[in-house]
């Protein structure tokens, strides 16, 4: 099943030269929603994750990252920036069972990364409403999404 990801606002991604997609606009329009549908990157992302994304922002080593699939450009997917390449960047998923990375697609050129994932927003789940789940719930649903340098290297080493 491939990956997919919905990209909340696609008014604000216009086509440039090149086939990059940009936001318009100042710097608050730089910033969109995606949601995660497949567990390609389980653990740190599940499906149904709501990720706050950067147009345009530097890819570093480590860094989740949305960006067109290289043979179906119409679907988005979420990967991890493992490094940089000739041509590109090699990009894997966290899962290890599922393939759909780069080792099925080869590198990613630069213009198919479109967004570098900021922030991770996990809905509530089947909570109960008692105050103290509620908060449970609120301390842990949303989470930076740092750049993963040891997860990039153990990934570039298999």
């Amino acid at each position: 099943m491939p990956e997919r990801v919905d990209e909340r606002g696609p008014e604000r991604e216009r086509e440039l030269p090149g086939g990059a997609g940009r936001p318009r606009g100042g710097p608050l329009r730089a910033f969109g929603l995606a949601e995660v549908y497949n567990p390609s990157m389980v653990p740190t992302l599940q499906p149904g994750d709501q990720l706050v994304v950067q147009y345009g922002a530097a890819v570093r080593p480590g860094d989740v990252v949305v960006l067109r699939h290289p043979f179906r450009q119409d679907l988005l997917i979420v990967k991890r920036a493992v490094e940089r390449r000739d041509g590109g960047w090699w990009v894997r998923g966290d899962n290890p069972y599922v393939e759909n990375d780069s080792r099925e697609f080869g590198t990613v050129p630069d213009e198919l990364v479109i967004a570098r994932a900021r922030l991770r927003v996990r809905p509530p789940r089947g909570i109960q409403r008692s105050p103290g789940a509620v908060l449970s719930w609120a301390f842990s649903a949303v989470r930076l999404l740092r750049a993963d340098r040891s997860l990039s290297r153990r990934l570039r080493a298999r």
